[in-house]
């Protein structure tokens, strides 16, 4: 870049403008064009006659990553101008060290001409000792603004407003309200991805499929929408899904109609950075907007996700019974492998053996092929069961009767509006609070006092509200996991065939134990923990048998499966 002559640089001053959501408080007279009418008159009053204007619209003066600022400081480091005239010195920035690095070391170095306006600041006419002190009030400003809307923001989510932006699949409600509206194209691809994701296909198969078929990744679908995205990179594919995209997808509790607020949070009004905030110290609204996918199946995708262990064999395969078969003895996830001499033989077994200097005296070792025929046999037998007993089935399933459920919902449920009750009276005396502070009617000091008080009986608060939702949420799961595990088994009365959506759907879980030889005869038990009810026991019935498998598993070694015999459900159910 050309060097500016010195003539040229002595009549050339850099006007900068600066405007935040915060100085908006401030009044008109803050706006960018007004600061640009102001700096031009003094600026020309001074003898100036080549004015050039540098701003930044909307950017907090706490950060000085601003591009317009960050221009202005490279043309003055090239020699372009000898002066700079700003309203005050806030528009420099609200940080107090690197303000008096620029007004105390950049600026004398580079011989600049300071002009401050409203601040009475011109360097040339001699030191203002008053700067260093109105530098640091800027600062103090600054902090007392994020405290303030720290606060606000802590009422406001509180209250059930939603503090961030809606997730792929919602958008704003258009007709202005704070709420948020299903996105019908986006929702179509959400609810798509639930269901691979039941169907057995992994993260990456997912990401690889949407890919293929060219679906917009959230980041461009916004893009193309118009819909600003801060901090979201963008890339120069627009339909190359990656698995970490879909893994939060399928994690986001917001698709099930809830509402979550402080899921982040910063550590200072300085750094903006977000960071995750623990679960404890969320806010949920249940049903607080309308679900794109049913609570019963975001449930069953948490509990797959948090119990599956991606078990491959060598050729990348991966089998429907991942992350479901346990070793009966350790509780370890069970390996996926298969035969290196007969490729189509495939197993699992226990990695916690002794061979492998593990604890277990046994390999668990099962064959797929027999694992499913096992499996399908026995979801065959509890569907006919189910058809023919349902009555008798609900009431094996049921721990204690509906009376006894709904006179313990009820004294829950007395006390949990009690907590809320006090919880909504507390945020209205923050609101008071904060009001009374700003008018000046209490003190900074006895807002802190009083206001550590209340949030201190709020977190305890929110702890008990917490555990009383969560009382709630049990009661009434018992009262309804009977009907809808029923309703589940109904799906599949027909089944010819196991399928992963069948096995995610129903299963929670698979003990397998070791083979022993009884009389000769090699037996295999297994355990099968179905979801919602856990392990059960059905009623012997002339009609309805225990599958009958036996299967040459190894060279010369027959087994034949032993139907497991737990405790009755009402004992042992376990979700």
């Amino acid at each position: 870049m050309r060097k500016t002559n010195g003539k040229t640089r002595e009549t050339t001053a850099f006007l900068y403008e600066r405007l935040s959501r915060d100085d908006n408080l401030e009044g008109d007279s803050y706006s960018i064009q007004n600061q640009k009418k102001l700096l031009t008159k003094v600026a020309r009053e001074k003898g100036y006659t080549n004015l050039i204007h540098f701003f930044d619209d909307g950017i907090s003066g706490v950060t000085m990553d601003r591009p317009g600022f960050k221009d202005m400081i490279a043309q003055l480091e090239l020699g372009k101008a000898s002066a700079v005239f700003v309203k005050d010195l806030s528009r420099l920035g609200r940080n107090y060290i690197e303000v008096g690095r620029l007004t105390e070391e950049f600026f004398p170095e580079h011989d600049i001409r300071l002009v401050s306006v409203s601040d009475g600041i011109d360097t040339d006419e001699g030191e203002n000792e008053l700067a260093p002190i109105r530098n640091l009030f800027n600062e103090w400003y600054s902090r007392d603004i994020s405290k303030k809307r720290r606060i606000s923001n802590k009422i406001r989510g509180n209250a059930g407003v939603p503090m961030g932006f809606p997730p792929y699949g919602y958008m704003k409600d258009p007709a202005g309200s704070k709420s948020w509206v299903v996105d019908d194209e986006a929702a179509a691809v959400v609810k798509r991805i639930f269901r691979l994701y039941m169907d057995g296909f992994g993260a990456e198969q997912i990401a690889a499929q949407l890919s293929e078929e060219h679906v917009l990744t959230p980041t461009h679908y916004w893009r193309e929408r118009g819909v600003s995205r801060p901090n979201r990179p963008v890339t120069e594919e627009p339909c190359r899904w990656n698995s970490s995209t879909v893994i939060t997808i399928l994690s986001r509790q917001e698709y099930c109609g809830d509402l979550i607020n402080f899921k982040t949070y910063s550590k200072s009004y300085k750094n903006k950075k977000r960071l995750e905030n623990d679960r404890e110290n969320w806010v949920i609204f249940k049903d607080a907007h309308e679900a794109i996918v049913p609570r019963e199946l975001w449930e069953r995708v948490q509990q797959k996700r948090a119990g599956v262990r991606k078990r491959q064999t060598n050729k990348g395969e991966h089998n429907m019974f991942s992350g479901l078969l346990i070793c009966s003895d350790c509780g370890r996830n069970l390996h996926y492998h298969f035969n290196s001499r007969n490729p189509e033989i495939t197993y699992f077994s226990c990695p916690n053996t002794k061979s492998e200097r593990g604890t277990c005296t046994g390999t668990h070792y099962i064959r797929v092929d027999f694992l499913e025929q096992v499996v399908l046999g026995e979801i065959r037998r509890l569907t006919k069961f189910v058809s023919q007993y349902e009555t008798q089935f609900a009431k094996l399933m049921m721990g204690f009767t509906q009376q006894a459920m709904a006179t313990e919902r009820k004294q829950v449920q007395l006390e949990l509006s009690k907590a809320k009750a006090r919880d909504r009276e507390l945020d209205t005396l923050f609101e008071k609070l904060y009001e009374d502070n700003v008018a000046g009617k209490i003190s900074d000091e006895r807002f802190v006092r009083m206001s550590k008080k209340y949030e201190l009986e709020q977190e305890e608060l929110r702890s008990s509200i917490k555990a009383l939702q969560a009382d709630i949420e049990r009661i009434d799961g018992k009262a309804a996991t009977a009907d809808m595990f029923i309703s589940a088994v109904r799906k599949y009365t027909r089944a010819r065939k196991l399928t992963p959506r069948m096995l995610n759907e129903l299963i929670d879980k698979i003990e397998i134990h070791q083979a022993e030889k009884v009389d000769g005869i090699w037996r295999q038990r297994l355990t099968i923990h179905y979801n919602c009810v856990g392990a059960i026991t059905l009623p012997d019935t002339a009609t309805i048998q225990a599958p009958h498998v036996t299967m040459n598993t190894r060279q010369g070694v027959y087994v034949t499966y032993e139907p497991d015999t737990p405790s009755p459900a009402a004992d042992t159910a376990s979700a």
